[in-house]
């Protein structure tokens, strides 16, 4: 690589001690790719050292380790409070290895020591079985990004920024992450970082042109194409670029310095004098040869600064005799015998390199959770309803739960530790209660057109934040989150699958971070989906369908929970649980609409400490026959079980319809709240027990379920309960439109008119007056196509129903 001039150089300062620093943390990725013996090459290399199966990424780590390295030079120099954000793939070994060296590693893992047998197993661990990932996981000090999934570093670090107003993230964005759309998405973080209150983000996007087998886009582009793009969204860059290390070593130390210099101003100035517009925060954008340091050439082919060193550029060091030496060659071009001293510790002139006690990177407070205090939820009875009588109050559902949110803002307004994030949904799902004690954070000037308009609650100090990205919303919580603050993620539900794979891997996360003892636990990732699929037939087809809720019941039941309230103090219960809780993924499904209203505040909390009751009130079992088991009135004719809003509206609608029409029958209605207790309890901690389930759903009894999301996710939770084919399921199955309300459950044959048809259809013996039922579910059906299609609404019978007791 051709070396360019650089505006800025430090000077004057003796870089051969940080260039040796580098090295041993370049020798130690190498060790940990290749080695399983002999690590430090205190005896000839042999094959019997050599680990079987070679895995790991080379490419990026050189990259990595030399940010490292200048940022612990910048937090000696300043005192920073700096948290690594490693966004390239699989940098787990470069990351690691600096871990190690600063000493936090070995505090953490006694076994790993800081000598000879330490330093074998720190080898040997790496992408083996028993050991650590290539990824910068939950294990790695330091860490609050995985790594694997690229695309989310940019918004983690941003995240983890807000509300915290002495750290400085550093994110290395690699040239291969910088084309994912996340990415892209996630530049707009000067449009809501506050200098005034929020910590700062310093961006560094590592160029070293090539991917896992080409070339980047970005590592093609000129210097000033690529400052551009960063200009364009408000970042203020300086490039440094180079393949003499003693150049890029001056010039890099020099961007930091630059840029600490400017974040600390851009601080200052906003902490005195008010913010007035985004900040112009610094970015570096480091151009260095792939692999550099590695080998040049392999097998008569360029590998330095090619996609050949992306992974382990000497793949055949075990077979191939060439391979081994070439290896050999290349560990000890660093010279290991003068970085580690005769017991294997790293000589004192470079272990002083490192910062100090919780100054180090892998040990900064923010990295470990916990940071900031759990919420105080104010007392429900502020904002519960009173459905009396019950299920006549129509109400939207979740605007009481804004005036919860309201009142949590305006309750850590002095100590600031909670936030919405919505993709410029907050009115639409009828939590604009909030804007009473906040507004939305958004730092760009309005337009002179807009200045003698009232904005609606747009300032650079609000504290809700709206972003037309799903990733980007979810992204800035979990970063917020792992750093210690809380906060909650409102979706349409349909969209919130744009983020998906974002919960899969804060899952992932959880689930391997639960198992550290020295990880703090962190608040939980909170997922409020509303405007459902049953509740957007105005919006048609594309804005229908309840596929999160089938990601999250994939997942680890140790980390996920997933609640259904069907109604607005269900909700508010279920909102004051979540937000105490920690280390869980809570996804919460509940439409935004007026709907009938069920439980008192009382009520609600029972319901939610059980997941699943049988409604009484309901249903027309006699209450004397529970004193006889054996007798057969204690056995229901058919279960008319419901999970979510819609399906419990429906299904009382049928039950009413049950009694009204048959009064011989004896009707269940039972409503499920918390979808964890349906699957065994080997499966889910939630899980009912056997004798619980059946006190509920009968121990072989017919059971009709509306259910809110796809038919088969409710026949996977119900795999393993004894006869599982008995629960006849009706959910949303692909079949939506612009329509009316209705009609959207008609469509999906989850109908009150289908409901019933089903429970007929189970009945184990003859009721009168069953076949004139069948035969008017039958007539309604068909008048309700018929009424619709002329009068573009609902039948009356249909939009003026409420639930009233069916029999005087």
């Amino acid at each position: 690589m051709e070396t360019t001039a650089v505006v800025l150089e430090a000077r004057g300062e003796d870089f051969e001690l940080l260039n040796r620093y580098w090295s041993a943390a370049n020798y130690l990725t190498v060790a940990q790719i290749y080695l399983q013996e002999n690590p430090l090459l205190r005896d000839p290399l042999l094959t019997s050292h050599i680990k079987p199966r070679l895995l790991g990424h080379w490419g990026t780590s050189p990259g990595l380790s030399l940010i490292y390295a200048h940022l612990n030079r910048l937090i000696r120099r300043t005192s920073a409070e700096v948290l690594f954000v490693a966004g390239p793939g699989h940098g787990g070994p470069a990351v690691v290895a600096n871990v190690y060296l600063e000493g936090t590693y070995s505090e953490i893992y006694p076994k790993v020591g800081m000598d000879v047998p330490g330093l074998r197993r720190l080898v040997r661990q790496f992408s083996t079985p028993g050991g650590i990932a290539s990824h910068v996981g939950p294990a790695t000090p330091g860490s609050i990004h995985e790594g694997g999934e690229l695309g989310y570093s940019l918004m983690h670090a941003t995240g983890a920024a807000m509300d915290y107003p002495g750290l400085i993230v550093a994110c290395v964005i690699g040239d291969g992450e910088a084309e994912t759309g996340p990415l892209e998405a996630s530049w707009k973080a000067p449009s809501f970082l506050n200098p005034a209150r929020d910590g700062a983000v310093l961006p560094i996007l590592h160029l070293n042109g090539q991917k896992i087998s080409g070339p980047t886009v970005l590592g093609r582009r000129s210097d000033e194409d690529v400052e551009a793009l960063l200009k364009a969204h408000g970042w203020d860059p300086v490039t440094v670029s180079g393949d003499n290390p003693g150049h890029v070593h001056r010039a890099l130390a020099a961007a930091m310095d630059e840029s600490y210099g400017r974040i600390r101003e851009l601080q200052s100035k906003a902490r005195s004098q008010g913010v007035h517009g985004p900040a112009r925060w610094p970015a570096i954008i480091l151009r260095t040869p792939k692999g550099w340091t590695g080998p040049a050439v392999v097998d008569g082919l360029p590998v330095e600064g090619t996609f050949r060193s992306h992974q382990v550029p000497l793949a055949n060091v075990r077979e191939n005799p060439e391979h081994l030496a070439q290896l050999e060659a290349w560990m000890r071009s660093y010279q290991p015998e003068t970085l580690f001293d005769s017991g294997g510790r790293l000589v004192p002139e470079l272990a002083a390199l490192a910062p100090a006690g919780s100054l180090r990177m892998s040990a900064v407070r923010a990295s470990r959770g916990g940071a900031g205090t759990a919420l105080e939820i104010p007392d429900l009875e502020r904002y519960a309803l009173q459905p009396a009588p019950r299920g006549s109050v129509i109400h939207e559902t979740t605007r009481p739960l804004g005036e919860l949110l309201r009142d949590i803002y305006i309750a850590t307004a002095n100590d600031p530790r909670f936030r919405l994030f919505c993709p410029d949904e907050t009115n639409s799902n009828r939590l604009g209660a909030v804007f009473e004690a906040t507004d939305r954070c958004l730092l760009e000037p309005a337009r002179e057109s807009e200045h003698a308009l009232a904005e609606d609650h747009i300032s650079a100090g609000g504290r809700v934040m709206e972003v037309l990205s799903e990733h980007l919303c979810q992204g800035w919580l979990e970063g917020y989150l792992l750093t210690g603050r809380h906060g909650l993620f409102a979706s349409y539900e349909a969209f919130a699958m744009v983020s998906a794979s974002m919960t899969i891997q804060h899952a992932k996360w959880l689930q391997h971070a639960r198992k550290l003892q020295w990880r703090a636990t962190v608040p939980s990732l909170n997922i409020l989906l509303t405007s459902t699929c049953w509740r957007n037939d105005h919006n048609g087809f594309s804005h229908q369908g309840p596929g999160l809720i089938d990601t999250v019941l994939s997942l680890s039941g140790t980390v996920t929970r997933v609640y259904l309230p069907p109604d607005a103090n269900t909700l508010l219960v279920t909102a004051e649980h979540i937000l105490r809780s920690r280390d869980y993924v809570n996804l919460v499904v509940v439409d935004k609409q007026p709907h009938p209203q069920y439980l008192t505040l009382e009520e609600a909390r029972e319901h939610a400490a059980a997941g699943a009751s049988i409604w009484s009130w309901a249903g027309n079992e006699d209450p004397a026959s529970k004193k006889e088991p054996d007798d057969a009135r204690a056995r229901p004719d058919v279960v008319m079980a419901c999970a979510g809003d819609i399906p419990t509206q429906e299904t009382l609608a049928a039950a009413w319809l049950l009694q009204k029409h048959l009064p011989a029958l004896t009707v269940r209605v039972v409503n499920v709240m918390d979808a964890m207790v349906l699957p065994p309890r080997d499966t889910h901690p939630h899980g009912l027990s056997v004798e619980k389930f059946g006190e509920l759903f009968t121990e072989d009894g017919e059971v009709i379920m509306a259910w809110h999301g796809y038919a088969r996710a409710l026949h996977q939770l119900l795999h393993g309960r004894p006869r599982p084919e008995r629960f006849h399921v009706r959910g949303y199955n692909e079949q939506g439109t612009t329509t009316t309300p209705f009609d959207m459950v008609v469509l999906n044959k989850m109908s009150r008119y289908h409901l019933v048809l089903e429970a007929l259809r189970r009945v184990h013996r003859q009721v009168p007056g069953a076949d004139e039922l069948v035969d008017f579910c039958r007539t309604q059906l068909d008048a309700h196509t018929r009424y619709i299609r002329e009068h573009f609404e609902d039948l009356p019978e249909i939009r003026d129903w409420t639930w009233t007791p069916p029999l005087p």
